[in-house]
C-alpha cells in the first residue's frame, strides 16, 4: 500500500476510534456552560490529548514491534505500572460497555414503540445489544468487522443528513448562553471523547515506524473529531433549550443523551428518525469495538481458550456486570462515561504516558527516534492537569452524593 493511502487509512483509524457514543453525551454535559465555553474546552482537551498521544508514540517507538500498552508500562515503570495499567484498562472497558448498554436501551425501546405501538420495560431495551450484536462479539473479530462496516456507513450517512436537516432549525439566541462555572460538569466526558491512544502501538507497526507519517496521522486524525464535535454542539445547543421539558437540565438528571432529546423535541418527524438511527449507529459501533476489546483482554488476562465453552464464559464475563449496573443505575449512560473519563482516560492516557516518558527518558535513557516536545516542564504539567481532572470528578461525585 502506498504511503498516501496508508496515511489516509491511519487518519481514519484514529478518527474512528475517537468518535463514539460519548459524542452523544456532549450536549447534555456541556449545555449548562454554553456553546462558546464548550468549544474552548474542546480545544483544550484536543491539545492535551494530542500531546499525550505523542508521549504514547515516543514510548511505543522504544518498544519491539507489536507491543501492547500493558507491556509498555511494565518495561518502563515495572511491576506496579503493569498492574496499574491492567486494572485501569479493565475498569475503562467495563465503564464504556456499561455506558453503551445504558445508552442503547432507551433507543431500542423507542424504536420498538414506534414500530409496534407497545411500551416495553426499560430493561428490555438492552437485550438487542446483548443478544443480537453481542452475538457478533461472541463469534469474534471477523464477524464484528463485517457488521461494523455496514454500521459505520450508516453512521456517516445519518450524520451528514442531520447536519443538512438540523442547521435551519438552529436558534442563534440559544447559543449566546454562557456560564463558565458549569464547565466542571463536562471535563470527564470531554476527556473520554478525545481518547484514541490505545491504537498507537498498532499504528507504529502499520506505518513501519515512519515518524513523520505517524505525526501527521495523529494531528489530522485527532483534528477531525474536534471539527465534528464543534458542529454537533452548534446543532444541538442551538435547538435544545437549557430548561423546560426535554431540555438540557432534564436530560442530565435522567442520564439521557443529546440525540435522544432532539428526537423528543422534534416529535415523529423524519428528522427525529434520522437522529434516532444516528444515535443507534454511534452506540452500536462503539459497543462492538469496546466489548470486543474487553472480551479479548479478559481472554488474555485470564488465559481463557476460545473454545465454545470458553467463548461462552467470555460472553458472560463481558456483558453480565455492565448489564446488572444498568439495571441498578437509571442514569448509567452518563455516570459510566463520567467515571471512564475521570478515572480511566485521565490515568491511562494522561498520567501513565507522562510517567512512562519521564522514566524512559531520564532514568532508563532509552534511545529514541522521536521525542515529544516540552521536556520535564511539559510532563509535570500533564501530571498536574490529569490529577486536577480526577480531583474535580471526585468533588462532583461527592457533591452529588451529599446533595450539595
Amino acid at each position: 500500500m502506498s504511503t498516501p493511502n496508508k496515511l489516509f487509512g491511519g487518519i481514519l483509524l484514529i478518527a474512528g476510534t475517537t468518535i463514539g457514543a460519548g459524542m452523544l453525551a456532549l450536549p447534555v454535559v456541556t449545555g449548562f456552560a454554553g456553546f462558546y465555553p464548550s468549544v474552548l474546552l474542546f480545544l483544550l482537551f484536543w491539545v492535551f490529548m494530542t500531546f499525550t498521544a505523542f508521549l504514547m508514540l515516543e514510548v511505543a517507538l522504544w518498544m519491539p514491534p507489536h507491543t501492547n500498552l500493558v507491556t509498555m508500562a511494565r518495561n518502563t515503570l515495572g511491576h506496579w505500572g503493569e498492574v496499574t495499567s491492567w486494572l485501569v484498562f479493565l475498569f475503562l472497558l467495563y465503564s464504556l460497555t456499561t455506558a453503551y448498554l445504558a445508552g442503547g436501551g432507551p433507543l431500542f425501546n423507542e424504536l420498538i414503540q414506534s414500530i409496534s405501538g407497545y411500551t416495553t420495560p426499560e430493561w428490555v431495551g438492552a437485550l438487542p445489544l446483548l443478544f443480537i450484536f453481542g452475538f457478533f462479539v461472541y463469534k469474534g473479530t471477523r464477524s464484528v468487522d463485517y457488521v461494523n462496516r455496514l454500521l459505520m456507513a450508516g453512521l456517516v450517512i445519518t450524520y451528514v443528513l442531520l447536519v443538512v436537516f438540523l442547521t435551519p432549525h438552529v436558534n442563534a439566541k440559544l447559543l449566546d448562553h454562557i456560564a463558565w462555572a458549569h464547565l466542571i460538569l463536562a471535563t470527564s466526558i470531554v476527556a473520554t471523547s478525545f481518547g484514541f491512544h490505545i491504537i498507537i502501538p498498532s499504528l507504529v507497526s502499520y506505518f513501519d515506524r515512519d515518524v513523520p507519517t505517524l505525526r501527521r496521522a495523529i494531528l489530522i486524525g485527532s483534528a477531525i473529531p474536534l471539527v465534528i464535535y464543534i458542529m454537533w454542539e452548534f446543532l444541538t445547543l442551538g435547538i435544545i433549550p437549557l430548561e423546560g421539558p426535554h431540555g438540557i437540565s432534564e436530560g442530565y438528571a435522567q442520564g439521557a443523551n443529546g440525540a435522544h432529546l432532539l428526537t423528543v423535541l422534534l416529535g415523529n418527524s423524519a428528522i427525529a428518525q434520522v437522529a434516532r438511527f444516528f444515535s443507534l449507529f454511534a452506540i452500536i459501533t462503539s459497543f462492538l469495538g469496546v466489548s470486543l476489546s474487553l472480551s479479548d483482554f479478559l481472554a488474555d488476562g485470564f488465559k481463557i481458550e476460545k473454545t465454545r465453552q470458553g467463548r461462552l464464559l467470555l460472553y458472560v464475563l463481558t456483558f453480565l456486570p455492565p448489564f446488572l449496573i444498568t439495571l441498578y443505575d437509571p442514569r448509567a449512560f452518563l455516570s459510566a462515561l463520567e467515571y471512564a473519563g475521570a478515572f480511566g482516560v485521565m490515568i491511562l492516557l494522561g498520567l501513565l504516558p507522562a510517567l512512562m516518558v519521564w522514566r524512559g527518558r531520564y532514568t532508563l535513557h532509552f534511545p529514541s527516534t522521536f521525542k515529544a516536545p516540552g521536556g520535564k516542564i511539559a510532563l509535570i504539567g500533564v501530571v498536574l492537569f490529569s490529577l486536577s481532572i480526577i480531583a474535580l470528578e471526585i468533588f462532583n461525585k461527592a457533591r452529588t452524593l451529599y446533595g450539595n
